[in-house]
């Protein structure tokens, strides 16, 4: 494992002698466009396992996406190689179908302290949720990025992240009720505790994702892969691929259905991943929005 090779497979040409902040927006910038966020081991037959080693194996030398335990795990080393003050946090993410937070610990994130400021960086989150630039761990803030406004709150050592989304229009309107559209312009996305925690902590739950009935990751096969201008996905048969800011305060939303022999040829030449096991695609309705 070389810091050298991950760079080559993002294709970061940056600095890795500065610890500022422009240097870190520019790694995690470059890793969220190369890396995709995607769960198709589990519609694959393989099993996804927390070894470093065998991450880096999978996104750096196999030229696969992953899911928050692995995507962030990989940036947390990445980030500490460099000489960034770096940790992990634990997150319950929301589940807009059952209006409520989860009650198991599944998403990993980093933190990354620069001169005295803490800032949450998540490379793992995909669709239109994934934040393009390290957010700063300010209550109350509003922070503005390309996908749309962020915001932290924190109540009683609790922290909560929210979205809040612009219009969206869908030239294809077969597609303008799909339960893949969050219909909500503010969006709650998961809430996390300042409690430093480890790969260890996510176990459990690395195997409950991937084998229980009651998984999100079991239900749909997911691969997203945010672009210089939005974010793409492929949601079972459904290709999503969504622009920011089109018009003013107005995402282009486009939305195309697969057949079977499209699925493969569409993943190698959007998200640039070919895989070594046949995939068996799966979406069965709600519980995820984009």
């Amino acid at each position: 494992m070389n810091l050298e090779e991950y760079f080559a497979r993002t294709g970061y040409k940056g600095s890795t002698e500065k610890q500022d902040l422009e240097t870190l927006t520019d790694i995690f910038q470059h890793h969220i466009r190369a890396v995709p966020f995607e769960n198709l081991s589990i519609h694959c037959g393989e099993k996804i396992t927390l070894e470093l080693e065998h991450v880096y194996n999978k996104i750096v030398r196999r030229k696969r996406g992953g899911w928050c335990m692995e995507n962030n795990q990989l940036l947390g080393w990445v980030l500490k190689g460099l000489g960034y003050d770096t940790s992990f946090l634990g997150a319950y993410v929301f589940n807009p179908h059952q209006n409520a937070y989860a009650t198991l610990m599944t998403h990993l994130v980093v933190k990354v302290v620069i001169d005295g400021k803490a800032y949450v960086v998540d490379g793992g989150f995909g669709v239109s949720y994934q934040m393009w630039q390290p957010m700063e761990l300010v209550s109350g803030k509003d922070q503005p990025q390309a996908p749309g406004v962020f915001r932290f709150t924190e109540k009683n050592g609790v922290w909560y992240l929210e979205k809040m989304r612009r219009k969206q229009y869908i030239p294809n309107q077969s597609f303008s009720n799909s339960d893949l559209l969050e219909k909500k312009e503010c969006r709650k996305v998961y809430m996390f505790s300042l409690e430093p925690r480890t790969v260890e902590d996510f176990r459990f739950q690395c195997t409950y994702l991937q084998t229980s009935p009651d998984s999100l990751f079991t239900k749909k096969s997911i691969c997203t892969l945010q672009t210089t201008d939005g974010f793409r996905a492929l949601i079972g048969w459904t290709l999503t691929e969504t622009t920011y800011n089109y018009k003013e305060n107005m995402d282009l939303v486009e939305f195309v259905t697969l057949e079977d022999e499209e699925v493969e040829k569409i993943l190698k030449e959007k998200f640039n991943i070919t895989l070594e096991r046949k995939l068996i695609p799966i979406n069965v309705k709600g519980s995820y929005t984009i």
